[in-house]
Parts: C-alpha cells; sequence; structure tokens
C-alpha cells in the first residue's frame, strides 16, 4: 500500500484463518511486513470447533499470491505452551515484533440471540468467554516482554463495536456475547494506562457489519455478489469487506504518531478517513455512524448511502 509501508516489521496477527484476520495478514504482509498468521483450522489437522472450510494454510498462500513473506501455523491460543513457543520461535527467527494483534474469537458458534443468562447453554457461554477474553489477555501476556524489546510496538484488540456501543447492553445479542465484547473494550482500557509510559500503543479496531465468510455463506452470495443479499436484507447496504478494516489497520500501524490513539477504540470509517483509504469498491462505509445517528434497524436505502 503505497505511503503506508510496513517494510522491516514483524506483525503477528493471532485468529487470521478467515474474517477480519485474514485481511489483516495479507494486507500486512502485501505492505511489506513479516507476518506471523495463526489459526485453529488446518489443512494437515482438521477444522476447529467453528467447523468452517478455511484453513490457516490457505492464508499463507494468500501472503504468498500478495507478494509477502510470512509464516501461517496452527496455534490454538488457549495453550499457554503453545502461544510460549509461538512468541519464542517469533524471537529466535526474527529478533523482534512490532505489531500484535489479537484478532482471536470464534465463540459466536455458541451465541443465542435473546436468551438470558440462566437460560443460555452454560458450557457454551462460558466457552465463548475463554475463546473471546483469556485467549487474548494470554497471548498479550506472553507476547508482551517482545514488544516492549523492540520499542514503538503497536498492540490492537480487534473487537465489535465502538466504546459507546460497548458501554451499554447490547439488544438481541444474548448475555455472553454482549460481556466478551463489552470486556474487549475494557482490555484496550487497561492496557493503556498499564503502558502509558511503556514503548507500546494499546488500542481497538473494529470493522463495522463484516462481509465474513460464513456471512456470505449465511447470505448465499460471495464477495463478488454480496449486494444481491440486499434484495432480501436492505441493511446489508452497509456492510464492507474485511480488506476495508485491513487497509486502515496496517495504514495506523505505519503511522510514526499512533500513539495518540492509544486507549481508543477506532472503527473502520475512522481509519479510512485518517489515512485517506477505501473499501475494495473504492467506497467508505460507516456502519457504527449509521448506528449512532439511526439505531440499529435503519435499512433505507437513502439513509444508507449517506453512510458510505
Amino acid at each position: 500500500m503505497p505511503g503506508h509501508s510496513l517494510a522491516n516489521r514483524v506483525v503477528l496477527v493471532a485468529g487470521a484463518t478467515r474474517g477480519a484476520g485474514r485481511a489483516i495478514a495479507v494486507e500486512a504482509a502485501r505492505s511489506g511486513a513479516f507476518v506471523y498468521a495463526t489459526g485453529r483450522s488446518s489443512r494437515r489437522e482438521g477444522p476447529s470447533e467453528m467447523e468452517r472450510p478455511e484453513t490457516i494454510e490457505e492464508t499463507g498462500d494468500l501472503i504468498e499470491a500478495a507478494g509477502g513473506r510470512g509464516e501461517a501455523l496452527v496455534v490454538d491460543h488457549l495453550d499457554q505452551a503453545a502461544v510460549r513457543d509461538l512468541v519464542d520461535q517469533i524471537r529466535s527467527d526474527r529478533g523482534r515484533l512490532d505489531v500484535l494483534v489479537n484478532d482471536i474469537f470464534g465463540g459466536d458458534r455458541y451465541a443465542q440471540w435473546g436468551t438470558p443468562l440462566w437460560e443460555h447453554d452454560l458450557a457454551g457461554g462460558l466457552r465463548m468467554l475463554r475463546m473471546g477474553i483469556e485467549t487474548h489477555l494470554l497471548t498479550t501476556t506472553l507476547a508482551m516482554p517482545l514488544l516492549l524489546e523492540t520499542g514503538d510496538a503497536l498492540l490492537v484488540e480487534v473487537t465489535d463495536g465502538t466504546s459507546e456501543v460497548n458501554a451499554v447492553r447490547r439488544p438481541g445479542v444474548g448475555f455472553y456475547y454482549d460481556l466478551v465484547k463489552a470486556t474487549v473494550d475494557r482490555i484496550v482500557t487497561g492496557l493503556a494506562d498499564e503502558t502509558a509510559a511503556l514503548p507500546v500503543t494499546a488500542l481497538g479496531v473494529t470493522p463495522g457489519w463484516l462481509r465474513s465468510e460464513q456471512m456470505l455463506d449465511g447470505f448465499g452470495v460471495t464477495e463478488a455478489t454480496w449486494r444481491d443479499a440486499c434484495a432480501q436484507e436492505p441493511g446489508f447496504a452497509i456492510s464492507e469487506s474485511p480488506t476495508y478494516v485491513a487497509r486502515g489497520l496496517v495504514a495506523l500501524a505505519a503511522d510514526p504518531d499512533h500513539g495518540r490513539f492509544a486507549g481508543q477504540v477506532l472503527t473502520a470509517r475512522q481509519l479510512a478517513e485518517t489515512y485517506d483509504v477505501t473499501d475494495t469498491d473504492g467506497s467508505r462505509p460507516d456502519c457504527w455512524g449509521l448506528i449512532a445517528e439511526h439505531g440499529w434497524s435503519e435499512d433505507s436505502p437513502e439513509v444508507i448511502a449517506g453512510f458510505r
């Protein structure tokens, strides 16, 4: 990406099998970084509990196809030994870690929309907490020493929703999903406070309505034909490709003054406006801006057009 070079940087994208994580890994590599992309679904070892067809090796193929360099590794970020080995490998092979992107989740398969705590499947809810919170804390804990040694490093928590959205109960998503996303926001706040006098910037980034592989499958469309889904769901017109947030995050990582955003959760649209990037179709969707001004159910094409 011209003007947003990550040459000579080392980036770890934890949770890069699909969706935003995959796109971030690819765009970071395209911009010159050496990228470690991790995930659980594998050609060799089989799928994760997500039971999706995407694999971490495919992410490695996409990095190579983009002209980038990196390694795609099978890592369970709930396994302390595995994450420790990963950080040790990065230290041994590269001697530095400039950017850590925590995009690990996969817990949405356990979400039960509109279900109160006492009716929610307990095992699934607790699993979601582990996948959406414990993975982030474990990975940050073990990677932070290398980030600090590298200096002028960036730690990005990928979440779902702005701080304003996650400060109040989100309607309809179920107790555990709401708790995970609210907690990630608090992780950003806590890490920013603890690193305020240290050479690491901690912040959050949120895509809007992401056209992930699973989302596209749910609507029976592809990235090339996604607009067809607007016939059944007009609000889908505000959606965005994973590349959109990835381009913005890469530009953020390349910004020598990224520290000014410490403790904030930035939307894909805010990143796009700050760094003059767009989605793949040249637009700049603003899902969270639409929700802030018109609520969760606005799907008028005329209104949505003002937020793209």
